[in-house]
C-alpha cells in the first residue's frame, strides 16, 4: 500500500463510510481511523430511533453501510485510534496513528463529525435538575425500546413536551446557527411517542418551525394524523410542580400571554456543535476552522468539499449542521475528489 493508492479517511460515521465505500468502489485503497471502538458515529453511538425520511431503524440502515466497508478488501479499519502526526504534501502525506502505525495516503478524507449540544448549557431548563428532563437522544433510545416512560417513577406520561432550538439560535450562549435537523427529527420523535404511546399528548414547542424542502410533510402528517399540538412560544424555565410534575413556563408569543402547563416529560432538542476535538484536529492536520469552530471549507463552487489545505477534503457535519443523507451524499463527493487527485498525481508521475 503506498500513498499514491491509498486514501486516508478519518471518522467512520455516515460521511466516513460514505467516503471510504466510494474509494473502495473506484479501485483506490481506503483506510479508515476511528477514535470510537465501533464503526457508525453518532446514530449508533447515540442510539438514533428511525431516521428521516426512510423511516428505517438507524442500526440497520447505518449497520448496512458498516457491514460494506468491513467486509470490503480495499478498506483497513484502525478503531480506537487517532491520527497525531500529519507530514507531507498533497500526493505524499504520511500520518502517524496512536497505536504507533504509520499510514501514507496521496489524499486526505475528514469525517470528523459534531458533538451534540450539552443541555447542562442551559440549566433554566431543567436538565440535570429534572430526572424527568430529558434529550432528544435520550429520548431516541427510549423509543428504542419499546415503551415510553417517565425515568423518575415508570409511569406512563399523560403529556411530552418537546422544546425546539436548545443550543441553536440563541446568541447568549454562543449558539448563533441553525442545527437544520432538530426540527423534522423532533416532529417525527413527536410520532413515534404516539405510536407507541397512544394516550400520550405531546406538545412541541418552537421559535419558528424550519421542516425545509420535501420534509413539510412531516409537519403537517403530525398534526393531522398524530394530533400533535404545536405551541409558539418563549420558555423562561421549566420547574417542579408541588404534585411533583414538571411545570414549563414562558410566553405564548402568538397571543402575548403567559403560559404554565405541567408536563409528565420534558424533552431537549439539542443542536449540533463543532466537535468537541476541531481544535485538536485543526492542528493536526493543519487546516482552518471557520468562526463558529466548524471546519472551514475552501472556495465551495470549484472546490466543493475541499478544505484550507490542499489534498485535504472534509464531508458532512464537519462543517456544520447536516442531515445523514446529506451527510452520505458529501462523503461520496469527498471520496471521489480525493481519488480524482491520486489519478492527477499518477499523470504527472508519468
Amino acid at each position: 500500500m503506498s500513498a499514491q493508492d491509498t486514501v486516508l479517511v478519518v471518522g467512520a460515521g455516515p460521511s466516513g463510510l460514505s467516503a471510504a465505500a466510494t474509494i473502495a468502489s473506484m479501485g483506490t485503497k481506503a483506510v479508515i481511523v476511528e477514535k470510537e471502538d465501533i464503526l457508525g458515529g453518532a446514530p449508533i453511538i447515540s442510539g438514533y430511533a428511525k431516521l428521516v425520511p426512510s423511516g428505517e431503524w438507524a442500526k440497520d440502515a447505518i449497520g448496512r453501510m458498516v457491514s460494506r466497508v468491513e467486509r470490503d478488501g480495499n478498506v483497513a479499519i484502525h478503531k480506537s485510534t487517532k491520527v497525531t502526526m500529519l507530514e507531507g504534501e498533497a500526493g505524499n502525506f504520511t500520518a502517524t496513528l496512536s497505536n504507533g502505525e504509520k499510514v501514507e495516503a496521496g489524499s486526505i478524507v475528514l469525517g470528523t463529525g459534531f458533538t451534540h449540544f450539552d443541555s447542562i448549557n442551559k440549566p433554566e431548563w431543567g436538565f440535570g435538575t429534572y430526572e424527568d428532563v430529558l434529550t432528544t437522544t435520550q429520548l431516541e433510545q427510549m423509543v428504542g425500546t419499546g415503551q415510553i416512560r417517565c425515568p423518575s417513577d415508570g409511569r406512563v406520561p399523560e403529556r411530552i413536551a418537546i422544546l425546539l432550538c436548545v443550543g441553536s439560535r440563541d446568541r447568549q450562549i454562543g449558539r448563533e446557527w441553525c442545527s437544520k435537523i432538530c426540527c423534522t427529527v423532533s416532529i417525527n420523535l413527536a410520532m413515534e411517542i404516539k405510536e407507541i404511546s397512544p394516550s400520550t399528548d405531546v406538545f412541541i414547542y418552537y421559535m419558528d418551525i424550519r421542516t425545509f424542502g420535501l420534509y413539510e410533510e412531516f409537519y403537517w402528517k403530525s398534526q393531522e394524523e398524530f394530533k400533535t399540538k404545536y405551541i409558539k412560544a418563549r420558555i423562561a424555565e421549566v420547574t417542579r410542580s408541588p404534585d411533583g410534575r414538571l411545570l414549563v413556563k414562558g410566553e405564548d408569543t402568538l397571543v402575548k400571554r403567559p403560559i404554565v402547563i405541567p408536563m409528565d416529560i420534558v424533552v431537549h432538542a439539542i443542536g449540533m456543535d463543532p466537535n468537541v476535538l476541531n481544535a485538536e484536529i485543526a492542528k493536526t492536520f493543519g487546516i482552518d476552522l471557520e468562526k463558529h469552530g466548524f471546519i472551514d471549507r475552501a472556495e465551495q463552487y470549484t472546490n466543493s468539499q475541499g478544505t484550507t489545505r490542499k489534498g485535504i477534503y472534509v464531508c458532512g457535519a464537519a462543517t456544520g449542521p447536516e442531515t445523514i443523507d446529506d451527510s452520505i451524499t458529501q462523503g461520496q463527493s469527498a471520496g471521489s475528489r480525493a481519488v480524482g487527485d491520486l489519478y492527477r498525481q499518477q499523470e504527472m508521475v508519468s
